[in-house]
């Protein structure tokens, strides 16, 4: 049990003492506070919200409670204004702390939550024959993260790239191939050279418009499952995925599937017969769509008016070929807010086909924009910022700091891009995801701010001193870590395993951001305070074993969130 838990508990017993027969079904670890200075106490409890059942002034409460607190080991507490204010002891709560943690320090926060439950997670989806883009980040590095996270609390993860693989597109990708194209230049060129057939098949079409008809009969082959070409389309999605998977390893991203909407597209007439059978499909200009002005929402196409399906459609498939696969008890989409509508719409079909699970296990996971350096991406005006350009920018960007800072370091390429591909993960990941994101290189590249080399670099610090303590043969003494310093870093360390859940109940990543955020600045103050290998070798033993704490919840805080751990900086 947490810390914060073994207060409430201390509560309780104390309301039952002083109270005897009262039941106030009060969550009481839900009502603790933490006052804003640590010298009124490590929590404080408002007895004001037990004034209604006890039928008693705030002031009078907090008296009787405080005389009814037993637990010197953990607290003792005082009432001051209506509240009871609790002090740990600091000692104990040092030893018992670091204990937890040193009992197993690489599944600190860890658990075993969701044991027997699986979680599918819908993210990065990627397009075919189009390049990896800033823009595809923030859903890459979400999902990349709450996978992490979910199988640290006992998930079973399922991680799904549903490719942008279908369209009348492929078709015109296949007629410019077929017109223009080389089988070594594609090879050797990938995705540019694909785009580059591309963009000339525009360029031939306005003098020559008869290609759309050709583009599209193309594209009606890959329908009707002709083999040449199927051939074309399947060596484009390997090709794209070639290249992509260059960026999926700098990032350490892994996927469990990569089916795309060409997956679901043999699917999709089951599920329009089921809507059609159940009286959910209605006409309208000639397209058949579920009606749903019942629920303020415009209604849901699901077969235009010429008979094809669209995306919408294949999304609904896919819901069932995953229910049906995986038995999920989660299904997350991490896609951009932009797409609040069609997933409610998707959820509510869902819904109305007679599937209740819908409400609770379908879940869109929302997140803001990005932009770069204050401008938004355009393609049509060149503003565009291609990942892998980014991440190999954003590694020189280090060396250059590096070369500055420590120009001795050994290994200094490949620190280089465990913080150049960190900065730019903690930059996407350091804010509640539905915020909008502007990446500035030097932001994101300060040693010193709230940036992601800032907590590699601390984590790299931990390591020094542990290098320099050597082997420390004497039992910590817990009482050398009374200090507010030391007590502060504690009570993150020990907060950790809450702030893991918190991220994984709101699916937001940039709670664990905080917390090793949070915990490198309180360790840097500590650190900048006291001298840790100095004085009596007990004092030594219990600074060093702090460190050692703090080392290993770092590392383990940017694994979830997808960052590298420099041991040297």
């Amino acid at each position: 049990m947490e810390i914060k838990g073994m207060i409430a508990q201390v509560i309780e017993e104390a309301v039952k003492q002083a109270f005897p027969g009262v039941e106030t079904g009060m969550n009481y670890e839900s009502l603790l506070e933490v006052p804003p200075d640590s010298k009124m106490g490590d929590f404080a409890f408002p007895c004001f919200r037990l004034s209604k059942a006890l039928r008693m002034g705030p002031p009078m409460i907090a008296q009787k409670l405080q005389a009814a607190v037993n637990a010197p080991d953990l607290c003792r507490a005082e009432n001051v204004n209506g509240y009871l204010n609790f002090f740990l002891n600091r000692e104990n709560f040092a030893r018992d702390t670091l204990q937890k943690v040193m009992a197993a320090p690489e599944k600190w926060g860890g658990g075993q939550d969701g044991q027997g439950k699986t979680v599918c997670m819908d993210y990065s989806s990627i397009n075919i024959a189009k390049r990896f883009h800033i823009g595809h980040l923030s859903t890459t590095m979400i999902g990349n993260s709450l996978r992490r996270i979910y199988d640290f609390l006992g998930w079973k993860t399922v991680s799904i790239n549903h490719l942008g693989d279908w369209g009348t597109q492929f078709g015109k990708m296949i007629c410019a191939y077929k017109r223009w194209g080389v089988k070594e230049e594609v090879e050797k060129g990938g995705v540019d050279e694909m785009t580059r057939l591309y963009v000339r098949f525009h360029e031939e079409a306005k003098e020559h418009p008869e290609l759309e008809d050709e583009g599209r009969a193309w594209f009606k082959r890959i329908e009707d499952g002709d083999a040449e070409a199927l051939e074309i389309f399947n060596w484009f999605k390997e090709v794209t995925l070639k290249d992509a998977m260059k960026v999926y390893d700098v990032l350490g991203v892994q996927f469990d599937s990569y089916a795309g909407e060409s997956f679901y597209h043999d699917k999709t007439g089951a599920v329009v017969q089921e809507l059609r059978d159940k009286g959910l499909l209605t006409e309208s200009e000639g397209a058949q769509v579920v009606d749903l002005e019942k629920y303020k929402m415009p209604p849901f196409l699901a077969v235009k008016s010429d008979g094809a399906t669209l995306y919408a459609t294949r999304d609904l498939a896919a819901v069932f070929y995953r229910k049906n696969t995986y038995h999920f008890d989660k299904c997350l989409y991490i896609v951009a807010y932009q797409q609040d509508l069609h997933f409610r719409q998707l959820f509510k079909v869902v819904e109305l086909m007679g599937y209740p699970w819908a409400k609770d296990q379908l879940e869109h996971v929302a997140f803001g924009m990005v932009s770069y350096e204050g401008q938004t991406l355009s393609t049509r005006e060149g503003r565009v910022i291609y990942l892998e350009d980014l991440l190999q920018r954003a590694q020189e960007k280090a060396l250059e700091v590096i070369n500055e800072k420590n120009p001795n370091l050994e290994n200094k390429e490949e620190v280089a891009r465990q913080v150049g591909v960190g900065a730019v993960v903690y930059s996407d990941l350091q804010n509640s995801r539905i915020k909008d994101i502007d990446f500035w290189w030097d932001r994101a590249l300060n040693f010193d701010g709230e940036t992601g080399p800032y907590v590699q670099y601390t984590f790299a610090r931990c390591c020094s001193v542990m290098r320099k303590a050597g082997e420390i043969k004497a039992a910590p003494d817990y009482s050398a870590l009374q200090d507010d310093e030391a007590q502060a870093v504690l009570r993150l360390l020990a907060r950790f395993p809450e702030d893991v859940r918190a991220a994984c109940r709101t699916n937001e990543p940039f709670m664990v951001t905080r917390a090793v955020t949070d915990i490198a600045k309180a360790y840097n103050k500590y650190y900048y305070e006291h001298r840790i290998l100095d004085g009596e070798e007990s004092a030594q033993a219990a600074r060093v074993q702090l460190t050692d704490a703090v080392r290993n919840v770092l590392k383990t805080g940017m694994y979830l969130i997808g960052m590298e751990a420099p041991e040297r900086m």
